[in-house]
């Protein structure tokens, strides 16, 4: 990973921010405990990214150069699942449970920034940026709103009319190609769905066998790219943590792939990514310091990237969040991820004007809340630029 903008930023953030090595690294793969989750990774957008999968595998124009799974790279026909939070280094922590998965040729990749899910599969469906598609987070200020991306939702309620999803994100899905997508049926017709498979050829599942059986009868009609999502192991890590009954869910995930494998014609390769890792933050969040709340006119974003809104004093807010919050987290100002390319290596006018003014992106186990906004109960979270976040396999099965 090479970022000519990156040696300029680092050096004048200073101890506020510790880049890892790319993910060609030597050491990407083997990182101890406090490397995972307190250096940070700044996405590899030229390269081995989750943004560079589509475009590879339809070929618009091919970009695989050596870091495709040659399973995957060789084939003429392609089933992409993509297994929402399954981070590199929890599958390699849980290896034993997911031997299927454990065994698959290939290795890690980065997401996008923030490494969240309305980011990082707009991304994987787009080929593109967070900074040229435009969704730049789970919420996000819109008009003197705040945008629910996931639910397409600001606190007036449903907001497909008032900011159709079709405008606010330009970017044709898939090159336009129209494949066949299996995802659940609850989601046909949402405003992210629209935002982010608009113009798709939609088999909407009910249950973990008729994902199964969708994906294997839509192949065995011919169809050369077929997109499969499932989002069970990022909502068992939300609410119970990364304790047993997440390695319950990811030893099932495990044995459906296998299944799914063996329903497959051998010259049909199955790859396997994911949007994000996550982190194990525990029930507890620290609140924002009054002191920071004061300067800012709103807070969006996510509990481990939040942006401060604080038009006319980006400064004195960065200099507040830093003063209470900075032990634990890397304060940035919108310019300083610009220049650091966290959003890819171009920033469209829209995507820019989403943007707060202050980020503040956690490192540890920390995560950070508006004690003014209703904030639900989750166990494991993500969003941030830490390795146990950014890190997603890519296997070819």
């Amino acid at each position: 990973m090479h970022n000519p903008d990156i040696g300029d930023a680092r050096h004048r953030l200073g101890s506020r921010t510790r880049l890892t090595g790319g993910v060609d690294s030597p050491s990407a793969d083997h990182l101890d405990d406090h490397e995972l989750l307190h250096e940070m990774v700044v996405p590899d957008y030229r390269r081995r990214c989750v943004a560079n999968i589509v475009p590879t595998l339809m070929e618009y124009p091919p970009l695989g150069d050596g870091w495709m799974p040659a399973g995957a790279a060789e084939a003429d026909r392609v089933v992409l699942f993509v297994v929402d939070g399954l981070g590199w280094h929890q599958l390699r922590a849980r290896a034993d449970v997911a031997p299927v998965l454990a065994n698959a040729e290939g290795s890690l990749i980065t997401t996008v920034a923030p490494s969240t899910t309305a980011t990082a599969l707009t991304s994987i469906t787009t080929g593109t940026a967070p900074g040229d598609h435009g969704i730049v987070g789970y919420k996000i200020r819109v008009g003197g709103e705040t945008l629910n991306t996931l639910r397409w939702r600001t606190g007036r309620g449903d907001a497909r009319e008032t900011i159709p999803p079709r405008d606010f994100q330009r970017v044709a899905a898939f090159g336009g190609r129209a494949p066949v997508v299996v995802n659940k049926g609850e989601f046909v017709g949402s405003g992210f769905t629209l935002g982010h498979l608009d113009g798709v050829r939609y088999r909407p599942y009910g249950t973990t066998a008729t994902l199964v059986h969708e994906v294997v009868d839509a192949v065995a009609g011919g169809e050369r790219f077929v997109y499969a999502y499932y989002d069970g192991l990022d909502r068992v890590g939300h609410e119970r943590g990364h304790g047993s009954v997440f390695e319950a869910e990811l030893s099932f995930i495990d044995r459906m792939i296998g299944e799914l494998r063996s329903m497959l014609p051998d010259e049909v390769a199955l790859l396997v990514t994911a949007d994000h890792g996550q982190v194990d933050t525990g029930d507890a969040a620290q609140e924002l310091a009054p002191e920071v709340l004061q300067l800012c006119t709103a807070v969006s974003g996510e509990d481990r990237f939040l942006w401060l809104h604080a038009p006319g004093s980006t400064a004195e807010a960065a200099e507040a969040a830093s003063e209470h919050h900075g032990q634990c987290a890397w304060v940035l100002t919108a310019d300083e991820t610009v220049e650091l390319g966290v959003f890819g290596p171009h920033l469209s006018p829209d995507a820019r004007a989403r943007l707060g003014d202050v980020a503040i992106v956690a490192k540890g186990r920390s995560a950070f809340i508006d004690p003014r906004a209703r904030n639900p109960r989750l166990l494991a979270r993500h969003g941030s630029l830490t390795a146990a976040e950014m890190h997603v396999p890519l296997l070819a099965v």
